[in-house]
């Protein structure tokens, strides 16, 4: 059963370079920063503020690379203060973005929350993407599989679904073709990056 949650390779696209890694890549798989007024980092999660952007992978090893060996002065060239917190401070930010659009879709009509629906929609080739907390139980999860050629998104807890959603909390939802759903999903890979070496936070296949 696939549950590979990346989407697919795209080459279009301006790509940026990772000051942690010096790779270059596609935008949508890196974390923008920007120095603040105060000479301060500031994370950019939706790649609008003012400023030269300084990036870095969506990779929680990469982020504590370039807080940890001073890269963000070096990439800004100039002395900037680095926040304490910055890393999770990225991931709060990383998520709470993901959630909110998955609450647009709700609105939109294009996603569902609850076993039922979710399996209905899993039946009716309804679904582009299965999305299950990652707190949720195992057994009850493997009774629904990822859409055939879709994505799976594992790694939200049950608290952050239910904001999506409405909800106190939220296990099982799923996401339509279309609409917000391919902003989902790569805002879910970034998130996914940013948490993936926390033991137990994210499911990680594929």
């Amino acid at each position: 059963m696939g549950r590979g949650g990346a989407s697919k390779d795209r080459s279009d696209g301006p790509e940026r370079k990772c000051i942690a890694t010096g790779e270059v890549q596609p935008k949508y798989g890196l974390i923008r920063f920007v120095v603040g007024p105060d000479d301060q980092i500031v994370p950019d999660i939706a790649g609008k503020l003012p400023g030269r952007g300084i990036y870095v992978a969506a990779q929680r090893s990469a982020l504590e690379t370039a807080v940890a060996k001073k890269l963000f002065a070096r990439g800004a060239k100039q002395s900037v203060t680095v926040p304490e917190d910055l890393v999770n401070e990225v991931e709060r930010q990383l998520a709470r973005r993901v959630v909110d659009l998955i609450a647009l879709s709700r609105k939109s009509g294009r996603a569902v929350a609850g076993y039922e629906k979710v399996k209905g929609w899993l039946q009716m080739e309804e679904a582009q993407v299965l999305i299950q907390a990652v707190d949720g139980s195992g057994r009850g999860k493997s009774k629904l599989s990822t859409p055939h050629f879709g994505s799976y998104i594992g790694w939200l807890t049950s608290h952050e679904l239910g904001l999506a959603f409405g909800r106190q909390t939220v296990i099982h939802g799923a996401l339509a073709s279309g609409g917000l759903t391919q902003r989902v999903v790569e805002e879910a890979n970034r998130l996914r990056g940013v948490r993936e070496n926390e033991g137990g936070n994210g499911r990680l296949e594929g």
